[in-house]
């Protein structure tokens, strides 16, 4: 017997009524889907975002490694090759979080596919969710795969000591560049626009960060600036978890990182719900 109730006029079932609400609190599934879709993106050129990132930073770690006299030189009481180790891999997670997440809306301002991240039934929130969680992947990807590459290499040791400080650390570290690289999504035109932060902004934070060198053997004045590049906080916690061992404080730099990305998560959040420079 059918129990859907009949339109007296018509005789037709009514399937539901105009106006119910279907999807309650958090659309998962489209959040999911997005995700997914933003996740195929870079995995379908994985020998570009993933592979060819862990080839160049292993290549950093064997010309420093020689350069700077290898085994024989120490650093905070560990020999130079396993000092820049944990550095370099945080390193490339955040190199990449970037590359990822300031890509997403920018191709589709491009391409004019904006529209595929602007029309499906998904809040701001759930947006902003599914893109930085796919840029957090492929951080994640990258390191393992540099981690990988540096337990297998002869010399460099890179076994963690504090898992939670290498979890932790690098979970706000590929979020808060995650977010940036959000931010110039939203705010780029065209390429040469992103390719300028990442050049100007993005590569000098990332390499004056403290993953060459120790900050503390830097005088007062350029202690002091490289106390202020956040970057220098992520490398340096993501360092202690490996060695036990860090040039700032572990807790200052977990709360610094906190603070930002929750400054930056409500600055995207209201650019994008107001849908600056990508809605009419």
């Amino acid at each position: 017997m059918n129990s859907q109730p009949e339109n007296r006029l018509s005789g037709s079932p009514i399937l539901a009524e105009p106006g119910v609400q279907r999807i309650r609190n958090i659309n998962w599934a489209g959040t999911r889907a997005l995700y997914r879709k933003e996740v195929r993106r870079f995995m379908k050129v994985q020998l570009q975002t993933i592979w060819a990132p862990a080839v160049t930073t292993l290549l950093f770690l064997v010309i420093f490694s020689v350069a700077l006299g290898g085994q024989r030189r120490v650093v905070l009481g560990v020999p130079f090759p396993d000092f820049i180790a944990p550095g370099l891999i945080m390193m490339g997670m955040v190199q990449n979080s970037f590359a990822n997440s300031s890509f997403s809306l920018l191709v589709g301002k491009i391409q004019g596919t904006l529209v595929d991240y602007l029309m499906p039934p998904i809040s701001t929130g759930e947006l902003m969710l599914a893109l930085v969680g796919a840029s957090v992947t492929r951080a994640l990807m990258v390191g393992a795969a540099i981690w990988l590459a540096m337990l297998a290499w002869p010399g460099v040791h890179v076994l963690p000591v504090h898992l939670w400080a290498v979890v932790a650390f690098a979970l706000l570290g590929s979020t808060f560049v995650a977010f940036m690289g959000l931010l110039t999504s939203l705010w780029a035109e065209k390429f040469d626009h992103a390719a300028a932060v990442t050049n100007f902004v993005i590569a000098p934070l990332s390499l004056l960060s403290g993953t060459f060198y120790a900050v503390d053997r830097l005088s007062p004045l350029f202690r002091g600036i490289s106390h202020a590049n956040p970057f220098f906080y992520a490398i340096s916690g993501f360092r202690y978890g490996f060695l036990s061992a860090a040039d700032s404080d572990v807790g200052i730099g977990f709360a610094v990182l906190v603070v930002l990305n929750v400054a930056l998560c409500a600055l995207t959040y209201a650019l994008l719900r107001r849908g600056w420079k990508i809605k009419p």
